[in-house]
């Protein structure tokens, strides 16, 4: 079973002073139980040594774009190759989704929820007939962009299965909080 919440990582975001593995550490004894490991521009050994580190706090660690050792799937972009093994896919439309449950995709994040500063250039929000029809695809269909503990259980609500956050846990004075917010506002 997927869990409602995937925290994506981006440690430009995080405030000054802030470690992304602390971050990360008080997310997960927040509660959360899946982390995506970004971190792109870094070289494949600091993302594969920052994927053992978030598998050893005990989530599971998914690796973004690249199969990873210790990695519990890879998360891959809108275009980006499929891959042997389980893999969740970034899409922007409802029948994104249904190709990507067509490809065998064990998840997909469904953008933007509504406007969000990390993602600028991905058009306007969508509208919850996107994720309805998006729900209908048989994998789990996470609302991403601009979620918040506001916003998350009306996400649920609409037919996401979770919430997938990045900007609002790495810019927190306190993701932990964020974490424990948006679970609690998700049934």
């Amino acid at each position: 079973m997927m869990p409602r919440l995937l925290v994506v990582t981006d440690r430009s975001q995080l405030p000054l002073g802030r470690s992304l593995l602390d971050t990360l550490r008080a997310c997960v004894e927040a509660g959360a139980e899946a982390v995506v490991v970004r971190e792109l521009d870094e070289p494949y050994a600091a993302r594969a040594a920052l994927v053992r580190e978030v598998a050893a706090m005990g989530a599971q660690a998914i690796a973004a774009r690249t199969v990873m050792p210790g990695a519990s799937g890879v998360h891959l972009s809108a275009r980006g190759a499929r891959v042997a093994g389980r893999f969740g896919r970034s899409c922007h439309s409802a029948a994104a989704v249904a190709r990507a449950a067509e490809e065998g995709a064990a998840y997909a994040t469904l953008s933007p929820y509504t406007r969000t500063s990390s993602k600028r250039g991905y058009g306007p929000p969508l509208s919850p007939a996107h994720y309805r029809t998006a729900a209908r695809q048989g994998i789990p269909v996470y609302a991403l962009g601009g979620i918040t503990p506001d916003n998350a259980a009306a996400a649920v609500a609409g037919g996401a299965h979770g919430v997938a956050v990045m900007g609002a846990v790495m810019r927190a004075a306190d993701p932990g909080a964020v974490v424990s917010g948006l679970l609690e506002a998700m049934p």
